[in-house]
């Protein structure tokens, strides 16, 4: 790879840098306003140092005359999430006092909003250490969406170059530019951020929980303030907009951009939507339904925790209301299945996505078609748009080499030690970026304290790979990439 090129990169890198530094002020004011000024300095000492470190990149100044190709994006967007989080972990070093491989692995959890987290004590933990928490969330979250509408649909990345049909974005301009597209998104994210706030504050939470919620909800993060997560929270009217919230940053966010240039069925239209807001309504009746008959809850209030929990691990947020895993070895079956659903693509929520599970029941469809009649030209459609063969393979790949990568990092974690339930959900729960996985050590109820450190370190690969969609991380150690 040129000299130039990583100049760029780099340049790139420090910006990010900067600007990692300049958003430790938030939690600087918070400690300010709750007084808790013995909590400032690592804050203050983490934002010096990540300046330092962005403005010795940006300092060079970026190489005329260079300029990035798809393929240097692989590395572009690897390195942006490893770099923001070796530099975003500093903080909670020293205000928390843990290893930095806690700290890593919390800082990751955050970034790529899956949730896991390694802290206790968070409903007295400081304020300036939850609100960055949060804002870690919600920055990867905004990240995330930027990467998937403007990078992974470039790069025919797992399956994203369908992204362009399924949501009508660049393929039918949904808007003419780019960067008007991204600040349109943008405004979106931060008007739902804003919403949730006004909503949580409105169901029965104190303005600072209620900004925190909705940064992590919007976000599909899950990081919550209280070690209870929204079982903190009796008010039904709290985890209803938590549902809500967590629908929100499960749709795809160029169709909220859609829908605001006047396009007003966008949303509705869209056979992703349809699907995954259909299979979210059926799973909460089933599922509550089933809860009502093998439990004491009126059907009202079975329906209300199915609702939290099912659209939480569906939408890969990990929020939790109670300890699922006591409902029964069905309970713990079903959520683990859910697991690997994911929402919808272009959204914040990580997992396989709803369309791929459409698009695998359409190509099986006409394969059992074309058995009975052997003859006949059989149309593959999705959204109204013709499956070719390169999106096929793309998917197929996706899929395959997700499902393999959770398969490795089980087994891995196996042999650090871990039992088969700890081992294949934190793989599967990782790499999905879902947060909580099952049984007594990792589930609802507990954290990832406990574990190795060598096993931390597997699942924030784990995390770091499902975010990034496996293969953008996979090609960089190819030998054909780093030729010229």
């Amino acid at each position: 790879m040129a000299l130039p090129t990583l100049r760029i990169i780099g340049f790139i890198l420090g910006i990010f840098l900067l600007t990692l530094s300049l958003s430790m002020v938030i939690p600087v004011l918070t400690l300010l306003i709750y007084d808790r000024t013995g909590d400032l300095d690592p804050f203050l000492w983490s934002s010096l140092i990540t300046a330092i470190a962005g403005l010795a990149l940006v300092i060079p100044g970026r190489p005329e005359n260079a300029h990035l190709r798809p393929r240097d994006m692989y590395l572009l967007t690897t390195g942006s999430w490893l770099v923001v989080c070796v530099f975003a972990a500093l903080p909670m070093v020293q205000i928390h006092h843990i290893s930095y491989t806690d700290a890593f692995f919390e800082t990751m959890s955050g970034i790529t909003t899956t949730g896991s987290t390694v802290i206790t004590g968070l409903d007295t933990a400081s304020p300036g250490l939850l609100i960055w928490r949060s804002m870690l969330q919600w920055l990867g979250g905004i990240g995330f969406i930027g990467m998937a509408v403007a990078i992974l649909p470039l790069l025919r990345v797992g399956g994203m170059r369908l992204f362009q049909t399924e949501s009508s974005d660049w393929g039918e301009k949904v808007m003419p530019r780019s960067h008007m597209a991204a600040k349109y998104i943008l405004l979106v994210y931060v008007g739902l951020t804003v919403i949730g706030f006004a909503s949580f504050w409105a169901a029965g939470m104190t303005p600072f929980d209620a900004i925190n919620h909705s940064m992590t909800s919007i976000s599909t993060g899950g990081y919550s303030t209280s070690d209870s997560s929204l079982a903190h929270w009796e008010q039904p009217a709290v985890h209803w907009v938590s549902v809500m919230m967590m629908i929100c940053g499960g749709l795809p966010f160029t169709l909220y951009v859609a829908t605001l240039r006047g396009n007003r069925q966008a949303l509705f239209k869209d056979h992703q939507v349809r699907g995954f807001l259909g299979f979210l309504l059926v799973t909460w009746m089933v599922f509550g339904t089933w809860l009502w008959l093998h439990s004491d809850y009126s059907w009202f209030t079975a329906v209300r925790i199915v609702a939290v929990n099912v659209t939480s691990v569906v939408t890969t947020t990990g929020f939790a209301l109670g300890d699922y895993t006591l409902w029964g070895s069905f309970s713990m079956m079903l959520f683990f299945y859910l697991t690997f659903m994911g929402a919808c693509s272009g959204s914040t929520s990580g997992g396989l996505k709803i369309f791929r599970f459409q698009v695998a029941y359409v190509l099986l469809r006409a394969n059992l078609q074309q058995l009975v009649h052997p003859r006949a030209v059989i149309k593959q459609q999705y959204n109204n748009h013709n499956l070719d063969e390169d999106i096929v393979r793309s998917l197929i790949t996706f899929s395959f080499f997700f499902t393999i990568t959770i398969g490795i990092i089980a087994l891995g974690l196996a042999l650090i030690g871990l039992d088969w339930v700890t081992a294949l959900t934190g793989a599967a729960t990782a790499v999905c970026n879902v947060g909580p996985g099952l049984g007594p050590i990792i589930g609802p109820a507990g954290n990832f304290a406990s574990l190795p450190d060598s096993a931390k370190w597997l699942l924030t690969i784990g995390m770091l790979l499902g975010r990034l969609e496996i293969l953008t991380v996979f090609v960089l150690v190819t030998r054909a990439f780093w030729r010229h």
